[in-house]
């Protein structure tokens, strides 16, 4: 066997740290896990451990995060309605909560909403995170059975009812009863919620652009493959804080490339990791890949906002490029860049 790269060797040690953390917080939850037996199980020192992770929280996102994107590839699903397909997108959700006789998973996914809600910097971004996941799940609504209206709010409402049977699931073993989840987000199905999207009047700043766009593969967390980040259509670099921008570009009809970034990629790009990857997960169960929306997302901790002339992103980030062969023909930046870069509207100086 050949000698190891740098590289290589870095990413097994990480793979390592990983492992043993995921041990670590399935039998003691993420409180009582200790960053030194972590350590021990892994064979590294406490400072070895540290130079892969800035801290205890980032570890427990990378670990779920990890679990998320390692779901099996389930059978392409034959849903012929909005409530058939809300009926699978529950059955697969609730499939990967624990059971009640199954404490060690219980204690690794229990501490996940507390440590969200700990702080502002994650409460924020983790908002916006459901908010994609909302418009992501909406637009697959729309594209099954063609609604008279948006369908964005009510994915909200079945999104609030799943993830609040996974909280009760870990606080509370034995009380949330499955089949009757998968009841109620069947019946959502057709609800009206009086559903619209206000397009509000930005004026972001933009300039025509002739300049190469060479964008490597990535992971595309929706899908669950990898992507090619070279087509035509839109390519919006968001901040975690504002996620939601992505609807501008879908809404005029452009295929999308959504690359999050944020300030702080050890801990919150996991975050974002993790909550896009579950839901892309159960989405590609329920719904056939003709409903999927023309959206691609992906996880950046830096190398492609760079590519796209972006330096130093943050969560407030709102950049979005028109791609055409190859090239950016157009950059805009600011509230109602999506919009503006998608809609092929001419160039405000």
């Amino acid at each position: 066997m050949g000698r190891l790269s740098r590289a290589q060797l870095q990413a097994r040690n990480r793979d390592r740290v990983l492992a043993a953390a995921r041990q670590e917080f399935a039998e003691h939850g993420f409180r009582g896990a200790k960053v030194d037996t972590i350590a021990d199980r892994a064979g590294f020192t406490r400072g070895a451990v540290y130079s892969n992770f800035p801290g205890k929280r980032a570890l427990y996102f990378a670990v779920l995060a990890d679990l998320a994107e390692q779901a099996p590839q389930a059978p392409a699903p034959e849903a012929r309605d909005a409530q058939e397909a809300l009926g699978a997108l529950a059955r697969a959700w609730l499939a990967r909560l624990p059971l009640a006789d199954e404490p060690e998973p219980a204690r690794l996914i229990r501490d996940l909403h507390p440590e969200i809600l700990a702080e502002e910097r994650t409460r924020r971004p983790y908002a916006q995170l459901l908010k994609l996941d909302a418009i992501l799940l909406g637009l697959a609504l729309e594209h099954l059975t063609p609604a008279p209206g948006r369908q964005v709010r009510l994915a909200e409402s079945v999104l609030a009812t799943l993830h609040g049977a996974r909280q009760l699931s870990a606080a509370a073993p034995g009380f949330v009863q499955p089949f009757d989840v998968v009841s109620v987000c069947e019946r959502l199905a057709g609800l009206d919620l009086g559903d619209w999207w206000p397009i509000l009047p930005w004026i972001p700043s933009s300039a025509d652009a002739d300049e190469v766009w060479a964008a490597p593969y990535a992971r595309d967390l929706f899908r669950g493959e990898a992507a090619h980040l070279d087509g035509d259509g839109v390519v919006a670099v968001l901040g975690l804080n504002r996620l939601e921008a992505v609807e501008e570009a879908v809404r005029a009809g452009s295929p999308v490339t959504a690359i999050l970034v944020t300030a702080d990629p050890d801990e919150l790009a996991p975050l974002a990791r993790l909550v896009i990857a579950e839901l892309g997960a159960c989405l590609r169960e329920a719904f056939p890949p003709s409903a999927w929306p023309d959206v691609r997302i992906v996880v950046d901790s830096g190398e492609l906002a760079a590519t796209a002339g972006i330096a130093g992103p943050g969560d407030d980030t709102e950049v979005a490029l028109r791609v055409r062969d190859g090239r950016i023909v157009l950059r805009a930046e600011g509230r109602g860049a999506c919009h503006l870069a998608a809609s092929g509207h001419e160039v405000r100086r």
